[in-house]
């Protein structure tokens, strides 16, 4: 919307008292869009002693309020990303944590059962190589959550 006069506007009447006291000239508002919404507007105005605003400024506000538009678009994309990003992390952390727990359960369990003295004894009927074995299945293992946790 584009006013060159607002004292002479008819439909700016009912409020020309106060564009008087604020010395009102000229006026433009211009919506900030995207896509088929409008999201915003950037309204303007001059002084009575100074010129209206020229089809070049009126031209110069729209491409303004098109990178506005832009600008706010890009903001909230970044917010979006910021947020997966936050979310991701917090399931990362929750995931870590599980593995912890897991681990320490397993760790005391199988301490509280390796103390034991049945266990011991258990264990040495157990031939050679399957000690053996298990040894070496116990390093695979190993190794395998090693590069695991290297992502």
């Amino acid at each position: 919307m584009f006013i060159p006069d607002a004292s002479a506007d008819p439909d700016l009447k009912a409020i020309r008292d106060k564009l008087d006291s604020r010395n009102v000239r000229s006026i433009v508002v211009l919506p900030i869009r995207w896509q088929s919404s409008t999201i915003g507007a950037i309204f303007l105005r001059t002084d009575r002693d100074s010129q209206p605003f020229s089809e070049s400024d009126i031209r110069f506000c729209q491409v303004v309020a098109s990178l506005t538009a832009k600008a706010l678009l890009n903001a909230h994309r970044l917010e979006a990303v910021m947020r997966d990003q936050k979310d991701t992390l917090a399931a990362q952390k929750r995931g870590d944590l599980q593995r912890i727990a897991l681990v320490s359960f397993f760790r005391r369990l199988l301490d509280r059962y390796a103390s034991s003295y049945d266990q011991a004894w258990a264990e040495s009927l157990l031939p050679k190589a399957s000690g053996e074995e298990l040894d070496r299945l116990v390093g695979v293992a190993m190794q395998v959550i090693d590069e695991e946790s290297k992502g």
